[in-house]
């Protein structure tokens, strides 16, 4: 028995609807990019660090960037200002699976390398260089007295 004319059309209609709903869910769900960014490891932490232990002394000058424990491989911890820090994760979030991918303060002190894949990251996380497109994942920093704890 052949469909009525306006029946046809209607269910040629849910079945565009139907498809364009699943791409744009296909979409949402993963990238097509040939960048192998998996996601950071979640870990739960509170690290208090104290600023006044000899270990932190960069951290008293704007700009200044130490080492910190804490996160999936380490934090590092940078100073804005006398009342702002930002701490990142050290895992380089691209190819994070990778066992070298591990970010590090650069000698010069100017900005963050990861020297696995080359990427190069300025002092607020955001990448300048490489194939890393994501920026460092930034924990939550609070600041009382001298000590300055970082969560995520």
């Amino acid at each position: 028995m052949p469909v009525p004319m306006k029946l046809s059309s209607t269910l040629r209609a849910v079945a565009a609807v139907a498809l364009f709903g699943s791409q744009l869910v296909l979409a949402a769900c993963g990238s097509t990019s040939t960048e192998n960014d998996p996601q950071i490891p979640l870990a739960a932490f509170s690290t208090p660090i104290n600023l006044t232990n000899q270990e932190y002394v960069a951290l008293r000058t704007n700009n200044g960037a130490a080492y910190a424990k804490g996160g999936v491989r380490g934090l590092i911890v940078v100073r804005q200002n006398a009342s702002t820090y930002l701490a990142f994760e050290r895992n380089c979030p691209y190819r994070a699976t990778d066992t070298c991918a591990r970010v590090s303060i650069d000698p010069s002190r100017l900005f963050l390398k990861d020297a696995c894949c080359g990427s190069q990251f300025d002092l607020q996380g955001q990448p300048q260089s490489g194939p890393a497109a994501r920026p460092l994942r930034q924990y939550s920093t609070a600041l009382s007295g001298s000590i300055l704890t970082i969560t995520n």
